[in-house]
């Protein structure tokens, strides 16, 4: 197996033809297609599955492809360290439930190592795409939250999937409402006096359930339910509406706007915050700046 092996396989899932990768990786078809057969036979596995339609990346290969991606990381920091040149195009994924923190870490990340070339990736997605993108080492650290409600099904899918999950900090619940809400001069608020705005929260797709939710006291029975895919969405709704959610109270005025606050709730349940990782990984230099700059901003 060769660090160029590697790039192949990893050229050909991101183009989806032999053609089009031989063309981006200045090579024949011919000997595309001859590497990658050695590769799968040296591996033991298939890669790619091969039809009269053209050809599609197996579930063994996507699970490979993980640890491809993770090895060349790897081969460009050593480049990067001994060589002394930037040992080609820096990538790095990162996938997150909606915080604004984790998108100013993102920033300062690129910001330190963002040179003339690279390629990074912040989804902000629902939570179990989030768990398989770290499963299947499409992202190197996933965001998302455990609490007394949703951490016996959430940490039994983490170890399903050899993830460990790493504390940062515990919030205590807050309601995100707009500074013009009729309860935005109280200095706590119940759930009783939410009971007649709109609720907002982020939609989970096929895993809608309540352990997957992003929010705290997901279950609670609601009159008014309001299910968005984005932030913006939910803020500008937030303040249309006088709708509200339920979140970690951490808030950063230039992404989520002045027009939103964070005010405490009242109950005493708290969230734990953290970052997941697989245990078969190794966490890479732009992984370790990328949780530093995390604890810039929950300090």
């Amino acid at each position: 197996m060769t660090l160029q092996q590697l790039k192949y396989v990893i050229t050909v899932a991101e183009t989806g033809t032999i053609t089009e990768a031989a063309n981006r990786l200045y090579v024949s078809q011919p000997s595309l297609t001859n590497a990658i057969h050695e590769l799968e036979k040296e591996m033991n596995i298939v890669i790619f599955n091969r039809t009269n339609k053209g050809i599609t990346l197996s579930k063994e290969g996507d699970d490979f492809l993980g640890y491809a991606r993770q090895v060349l990381e790897q081969a460009a920091i050593l480049e990067d360290k001994y060589k002394g040149n930037p040992g080609g195009k820096k990538q790095f994924c990162v996938s997150t439930q909606h915080y604004s923190f984790a998108v100013n870490a993102f920033v300062d990340l690129i910001k330190q190592y963002g040179q003339e070339e690279y390629d990074f990736s912040l989804r902000e997605t629902q939570t179990y795409e989030i768990i398989e993108d770290v499963a299947h080492l499409r992202s190197e650290i996933g965001i998302l939250f455990l609490n007394d409600f949703n951490e016996a099904v959430l940490s039994k899918l983490l170890k399903s999937h050899d993830l460990e999950f790493h504390q940062l900090f515990v919030a205590s619940p807050h309601v995100f409402i707009s500074r013009k809400h009729p309860l935005a001069g109280n200095s706590i608020i119940t759930n009783e006096e939410l009971e007649e705005y709109p609720y907002l929260s982020f939609e989970q797709g096929e895993h809608n359930s309540f352990y997957f939710s992003e929010e705290i006291f997901s279950d609670f029975e609601r009159r008014k339910n309001i299910r968005v895919r984005d932030r913006a969405t939910l803020f500008n709704l937030l303040i249309g509406l006088n709708g509200y959610t339920v979140c970690s109270g951490v808030i950063d005025k230039k992404l989520n706007g002045k027009d939103i606050i964070a005010v405490p709730l009242a109950d005493e349940s708290d969230m734990r915050i953290g970052y997941i990782t697989h245990r078969k990984g190794m966490l890479s230099r732009l992984g370790t700046t990328y949780l530093e700059a995390l604890q810039k901003y929950l300090g």
